[in-house]
């Protein structure tokens, strides 16, 4: 699969997880420069999974908050650690 926004892949990999609608990649298949951590909301901090979210930025274009990741996941989204979702501007192929 491959996660792609303004024509450039963000992230490619076979080792996909599903969980609640969303496919997670591993980190190491993510184009991490593409990638700018979004500051926290009070949302992002009451959420049990310690999510961060980060605005994706191809060619000077930024898609805010368009890829999180589970910090600190808890053993219901174990699955999905050290791993990359992605939504918004960005579509997974």
């Amino acid at each position: 699969m491959k996660a792609m926004v303004d024509g450039q892949v963000v992230a490619e990999s076979n080792d996909i997880v599903e969980c609640d609608g969303y496919a997670y990649f591993p980190g190491s298949a993510v184009r991490r420069e593409l990638l700018e951590k979004a500051a926290k909301t009070d949302d992002d901090r009451a959420c049990p999974h310690g999510v961060q979210f980060y605005d994706v930025v191809i060619d000077g274009r930024r898609h805010a908050r368009a890829a999180w990741s589970y910090e600190v996941p808890r053993p219901s989204m174990q699955k999905v650690a050290h791993r990359f979702g992605f939504w918004e501007d960005v579509k997974v192929l």
